[in-house]
């Protein structure tokens, strides 16, 4: 429904209530204002326009200011309950049921319009909750990388919105520190708890009626995960978040917190004078970025993408694989050669076998950066890559650039070298012809079955977020 037919459909309430209140019938006050009882009927239920003359004659019937019946408010309790209902069974969502409008009658009571409005709301919040099919969500995730390479990876009002908060909280130099963050958690009006009791599906709760933000009471050595989830959940505040309207938004906000919190942990300026020296001295390296303002390897690895480009002009990618060679997050803005599907996503693509990315869970060294050259279709990378274990099993960290960049990083003097020819399958995917030949029709292998196969889709308003197990949460911790 258009905003003009709701604006009709109140002011027709509205006249009929004032009609109505003084007793006259649709032919009375036609007679009145000089138009015929059926041209008034028409008015009244929100089918014609009426002139601006026939408005004034029909507040002067009704001793009324002219203003009282362009008001956009509902007259009364029954007339709002009209509109609502004839504004659901306007919207896409009904409509493409196929079902008929209920009319509604003067012998219909309230309570079956409320009824029926309850099954309109229901039918919203279902579609609400079923954000969006797999194909959707990958889309959705491909638009906003895709995005944010246009920009560099770089939001700049995220970045002075983060330095402004870390001079109001006293922070100047150095690794940011618990005290410092619940600082500025207190100047947003917020007390951070450390809660045994979190809901599972909530990296953190904030409860906005009692100033709260609830937290789990450990994280990871150095405590970079607990800052980083208050740092997060001041972010929707601070940007002024509401419930995403769609996977889309939702993706969007969650990357939006994560860039307020890196650029909190790892602030602008600071990071830029770090870098720009790293790069002068032609000692640029992620485990130096990362331990200067005590973060994690990966943490530092997407900072680099914020700022590498805009600031030293230098172009890079940065992948995390999984134990299998899947890719879980990545970013790139020089060109490197990536697995795609059909719809342009690279996340859950498997990347080459002979790229570091892979080939570093076979080093036995694990607590060091390990570097490679690597020739594909596009030409020659540089990157470092770092692994990792977590209760999900290992991981990488990579960090690379063109050839022509590799001078300005520590590790470009690595003799280690790769060639990838993918997505040619015949690089790693295929197996060469003669042992095709030996094994094929005698092999029969039993498949993994990745769990996230059959996970469901995010769902609620907070996708992921089991919204009654947050409510009981707060409904506890409110009564302490």
């Amino acid at each position: 429904m258009t905003a003009t037919s709701l604006e009709l459909s109140t002011l027709g309430h509205r006249i009929r209530h004032q009609r109505q209140s003084r007793g006259l019938t649709l032919d009375e006050l036609g007679e009145r204002v000089g138009i015929a009882g059926s041209q008034l009927s028409l008015i009244e239920n929100g089918k014609r326009e009426p002139k601006l003359s026939i408005l004034q004659a029909i507040a002067a019937a009704t001793g009324v200011e002219v203003t009282s019946l362009l008001s956009t408010e509902p007259p009364n309790r029954r007339a709002a309950l009209e509109i609502e209902l004839q504004r659901a069974q306007s919207s896409p969502v009904f409509r493409q049921l196929g079902i008929a409008p209920v009319k509604v009658t003067k012998g219909m009571s309230d309570e079956t319009i409320e009824s029926i409005l309850g099954l309109h709301r229901e039918l919203q919040r279902r579609e609400r909750e079923a954000i969006a099919t797999p194909e959707e969500a990958r889309r959705a995730n491909t638009e906003l990388r895709l995005a944010m390479r246009k920009v560099d990876n770089y939001l700049p009002d995220i970045e002075k919105l983060a330095e402004k908060q870390l001079r109001a909280a006293g922070h100047v130099s150095g690794a940011l520190t618990h005290r410092s963050v619940s600082i500025m958690a207190k100047q947003l009006g917020f007390d951070l708890l450390y809660v045994n009791d979190l809901p599972h599906s909530a990296r953190s709760v904030t409860d906005l009626e009692h100033g709260r933000i609830y937290l789990p009471p450990a994280s990871i050595p150095g405590g970079h995960g607990l800052r980083s989830m208050a740092l997060q959940a001041m972010a929707h505040r601070l940007l002024g978040h509401r419930p995403p309207t769609d996977y889309a938004d939702f993706l969007q906000q969650r990357l939006e917190i994560n860039y307020f919190a890196a650029c909190c942990l790892m602030p602008e300026t600071a990071s830029v004078a770090f870098l720009a020296q790293a790069k002068k001295d032609r000692n640029l390296a992620v485990e130096d970025f990362r331990d200067a303002f005590g973060v994690t390897h990966e943490a530092a690895g997407m900072r680099m993408t914020n700022l590498l480009t805009r600031h030293l002009g230098i172009a890079l990618h940065f992948l995390r694989v999984d134990g299998s060679g899947s890719i879980s997050r990545v970013y790139e803005n020089d060109d490197l050669p990536l697995p795609q599907d059909v719809t342009g996503a690279v996340e859950g693509q498997i990347v080459c076998r002979h790229s570091l990315a892979r080939a570093a869970f076979g080093e036995q060294n694990r607590t060091t950066e390990h570097y490679q050259y690597t020739d594909t279709p596009a030409g020659t990378f540089w990157c470092s890559t770092q692994t990792g274990t977590t209760a999900e099993g290992e991981f990488s960290i990579t960090v690379g650039v063109g050839f022509d960049d590799a001078r300005w990083f520590r590790g470009r003097e690595t003799q280690k070298r790769g060639v990838s020819t993918c997505p040619d399958e015949a690089c790693c995917r295929r197996a060469s012809p003669d042992v095709a030949d030996r094994w094929s029709g005698k092999a029969w292998p039993s498949a993994r079955v990745h769990r996230h196969m059959f996970s469901p889709l995010p769902r609620g308003d907070f996708p992921g977020v089991d919204d009654s197990e947050v409510y009981e949460f707060l409904d506890r911790h409110s009564q302490v």
